[in-house]
């Protein structure tokens, strides 16, 4: 059985977030990019309280395509850290799963696990 995870990122600009998505679901490296925004974020940055209001990204993958995910968001991404956050997926809709497994599968329909 592949492991599925949800990975989380945020972007400072709509477009960022609609272009990580994009280049994920292309290249097969995630099955879905929800993109959820704006949301206020306030986190501590360099000793300050900053707050930003950002677009985030809740992308669909399988635990295998995780350092390709997290490579094609840090090439994408214009923030000197990015939030890069994996999170288990660990029960979900039977079918949907099945879907998800084949969305990440490579061209032949194979995904990594095979």
């Amino acid at each position: 059985m592949i492991d599925f995870i949800q990975i989380v990122t945020t972007t400072d600009r709509k477009d960022l977030a609609e272009r990580i998505g994009q280049t994920l679901v292309h290249r097969r490296l995630a099955a879905c990019t929800q993109i959820v925004g704006p949301i206020l974020s306030i986190y501590r940055w360099q000793g300050e309280t900053e707050s930003a209001e950002e677009w985030q990204c809740l992308i669909k993958t399988s635990r295998e395509r995780y350092a390709a995910v997290e490579q094609a968001i840090r090439e994408l991404h214009t923030y000197a850290v990015p939030e890069i956050l994996a999170i288990p997926v660990v029960a979900g809709n039977a079918a949907y799963m099945q879907w998800l497994e084949a969305q990440v599968a490579d061209e032949s329909g194979q995904t990594q696990h095979d």
